[in-house]
């Protein structure tokens, strides 16, 4: 099946959507099954949707802190890597509390942070110019080190963030690809200050612009990634910023606005906050600048789509739209038992996509 139906006492229709929809990415991204269930089986109201999944962070924050303590570096960051997932998905679609979103936020960032030196390979903080403003990444480089490894822009999705990304970065670095994971405009970090944009390819331009500045990296061989929203972001940023050499597109939308009605109202508020927007007749207008439409023709570089064709937030006829309207050479894969970002059948592409 597309989707895990976690057993919960809650009749908040919220809690049930939430479980509904994101059950395969919690367990694929990181989170421990059975922490799943244990945790949103104790959740009656969405209110306490963000401290639940905080205390059961906690758990996995101590036992990093630990670790390290204890000089077990390794270890330390396994833990600290989970607690930080743990802390992301307490905050992922939490816009109705701004105070408490931000503060799990926060945890999520500070845990990623530390376990950043601990992991193998380890990571790098990096922060990138954007228009008077800063966009935060991690950048991990292959081990053993290449002097010049081609590097992947790994964008993320509407509630997701660069901390988020870490499942999807070691087929990459196995194959000996660096990975700069970013928080764009209206994700992240950057959710503060900068609003969700349609043209995606201004953070791609300032990453690649940092790329361009590395002796350590290889600005000829830049490709991109990006999954959910994400899916959009990169084939949008691929079709503008021509340094860009390839790109994989997973679950996007061709049209943002067509999906507006039928995605989850968490997923729709969501979007209002991050674009800054003050209603939701604003955030649907703002949608329409998130198209494909006259983009996808300028699309001349290698493309890798991926879609579920049990998708129930992006239909797979949207990738089947991306495919059929770019100008060079594609490839789309459609898991034809998959939901959204096929997370349930994590195996039928991710590796692939590396290749």
């Amino acid at each position: 099946m597309s989707d895990t139906r976690a057993g919960t006492s809650s009749s908040d229709p919220r809690v049930v959507a939430a479980i509904a929809h994101w059950a395969p990415r919690f367990v694929s991204n990181g989170v421990l099954l059975a922490d799943f269930e244990e945790v949103t089986a104790g959740i009656e109201r969405w209110e306490d949707w963000c401290a639940a999944w905080c205390e059961r962070a906690k758990i996995h924050e101590a036992l990093g802190r630990e670790a390290l303590a204890e000089s077990f570096r390794l270890t330390a960051g396994e833990h600290l890597v989970r607690a930080a997932m743990y802390y992301h998905f307490a905050k992922f679609v939490f816009v109705h509390d701004q105070k408490q979103m931000r503060e799990a936020h926060l945890r999520s960032v500070d845990c990623y942070s530390a376990a950043l030196p601990l992991m193998r390979p380890a990571g790098e903080r990096v922060a990138i110019p954007f228009e008077g403003k800063a966009l935060y990444g991690v950048l991990r480089q292959p081990a053993p080190r290449a002097a010049r490894p081609p590097i992947l822009i790994m964008a993320p999705g509407l509630d997701s963030t660069k901390e988020e990304l870490h499942a999807y970065e070691e087929p990459f670095l196995a194959r000996g690809m660096a990975i700069l994971a970013i928080d764009g405009p209206g994700q992240g970090e950057a959710e503060y200050d900068i609003p969700i944009c349609g043209d995606y390819e201004r953070a791609a331009r300032a990453a690649c612009d940092w790329i361009e500045k590395r002796s350590d990296l290889d600005p000829a061989r830049i490709a991109m990634w990006g999954v959910s929203l994400g899916g959009y972001y990169a084939p949008r940023a691929s079709a503008y910023e021509k340094r860009i050499t390839a790109c994989v597109a997973i679950s996007g939308p061709f049209e943002w606005k067509e999906l507006w009605a039928a995605v989850p109202g968490l997923t729709r508020e969501a979007f209002r906050v991050r674009s800054h927007c003050a209603s939701e007749a604003d955030a649907l207008r703002h949608a329409a600048t998130l198209t494909m439409t006259e983009a996808a023709a300028k699309i001349t570089c290698p493309l890798f789509i991926v879609t579920g064709r049990q998708d129930r937030l992006v239909p797979a006829s949207h990738a089947e739209r991306l495919a059929k309207s770019v100008s060079g050479p594609v490839k789309l894969l459609v898991v034809e038992d998959g939901g959204h970002n096929a997370n349930n059948r994590p195996y039928r592409y991710r590796s692939l996509t590396a290749d």
